[in-house]
C-alpha cells in the first residue's frame, strides 16, 4: 500500500510533531500542503512572541518534501480564521488537485494555574487547539465526501485524557479535540471518511522546551528537569518522538474500520 496521489494538509506541519507526520506521509507518496501562522495576533503561546515564524519553518519543510520527490507547498494562514482557513484549503485543491488526508497538528500552550490566567490567554489556546480543528474538518469534508475517502487526523495530548495542573485551558482544548473527534468520527461514518485522535506524551518540541523549563525545580537545568519528567510521567522511561506519532497516523490512514478513537503514544502514562 502506498499514498500515491493523495493530497495531505497538515497543520502545524513545519515543526515538531506535525513536521513528522508530514514527511513520513510524503514518503508514503503523498503531496503536501503544510499550512502554518507566521504571526498570531497574541504573545499567549509557548513561544512568547505574536512572531512564531511558522511560515518560514514550512517553508524549510517543504524543501525536506520536494526533495523526496513530491509536491509541497506552504501556506501562511491562522487555524482559527475561518476566512484564511478557507482559502488555505481552496489554495490547496487549486495547487494540488484535491484533499483526501487533513492532520490538525497545530498548537499553542501556556503554563498557568486558573487563578492567574488570563482571558486572552484562554481564548488563544481555544482558538487555535480547538477552534481550528473544527474549522479545518468543516472546510474539507465536501472535498472528502466528493472524493468518497478521506482521512481526518486530530493531534490531542495525554493532557486531552486527563487534566494537569497549571495547563486547565491546554487540557480542556484538548479534551474538546477528543470530545470532537469522536463526533465526527460518528457523523462521517458511512461516508468512507475516518476520524481519529493521536495523544502524545512527552515529545521534545517547542512545548516541552517551555514546560521544562518553567517545571524546573531549584538548581536543576533544562535536560535534568525535562529527564525527571520523564522518569516521573512515562513508565517506560523514555521520551516519544514526532516519527512515534507518523507511525501511528499511517496506521490510521491505512486503517479502514478504525474511526473515532482517540490512542495515546505515551510509553504507558494513561491507562485509556
Amino acid at each position: 500500500m502506498s499514498l500515491e496521489g493523495k493530497i495531505a494538509i497538515v497543520t502545524g506541519g513545519g515543526r515538531g510533531i506535525g513536521r513528522g507526520i508530514a514527511l513520513a506521509l510524503a514518503k508514503e507518496g503523498a503531496d503536501i500542503a503544510i499550512v502554518e501562522a507566521e504571526v498570531l495576533d497574541s504573545p499567549y503561546n509557548h513561544y512568547g512572541t505574536k512572531e512564531i515564524k511558522g511560515y518560514t519553518a514550512a517553508q524549510d519543510a517543504i524543501k525536506e518534501i520536494k526533495a523526496l520527490g513530491r509536491r509541497a507547498i506552504a501556506i501562511n494562514a491562522d487555524v482559527s480564521k475561518s476566512d484564511q482557513v478557507t482559502q488555505a484549503v481552496k489554495r490547496t485543491v487549486d495547487e494540488l488537485g484535491s484533499i483526501d488526508i487533513l492532520v490538525n497538528a497545530a498548537g499553542v500552550i501556556t503554563v498557568s494555574n486558573v487563578e492567574n490566567l488570563e482571558e486572552e490567554e484562554w481564548d488563544l489556546t481555544m482558538n487555535v487547539n480547538a477552534k481550528g480543528v473544527f474549522l479545518f474538518s468543516k472546510a474539507v469534508i465536501p472535498h472528502m465526501k466528493k472524493n468518497k475517502w478521506g482521512r481526518i487526523i486530530n493531534v490531542s495530548s495525554i493532557a486531552g485524557k486527563s487534566g494537569f495542573p497549571g495547563l486547565p485551558h491546554y487540557s480542556a482544548s484538548k479534551f474538546a479535540v477528543v470530545g470532537f473527534t469522536n463526533s465526527l468520527a460518528k457523523e462521517l461514518a458511512k461516508d468512507n471518511i475516518t476520524v481519529n485522535a493521536i495523544c502524545p506524551g512527552i515529545v521534545r518540541t517547542q512545548m516541552w522546551t517551555l514546560l521544562a523549563d518553567v517545571w524546573k525545580q531549584p538548581g536543576e537545568t533544562w535536560d535534568e528537569s525535562f529527564a525527571r519528567n520523564i522518569a516521573t510521567m512515562i513508565p517506560q522511561g523514555i521520551e516519544q518522538t514526532p516519527e512515534d506519532m507518523a507511525k501511528l497516523a499511517l496506521f490510521f490512514i491505512y486503517s479502514e474500520h478504525v474511526t473515532g478513537q482517540s490512542v495515546n503514544v505515551d510509553g504507558g502514562s494513561m491507562a485509556y
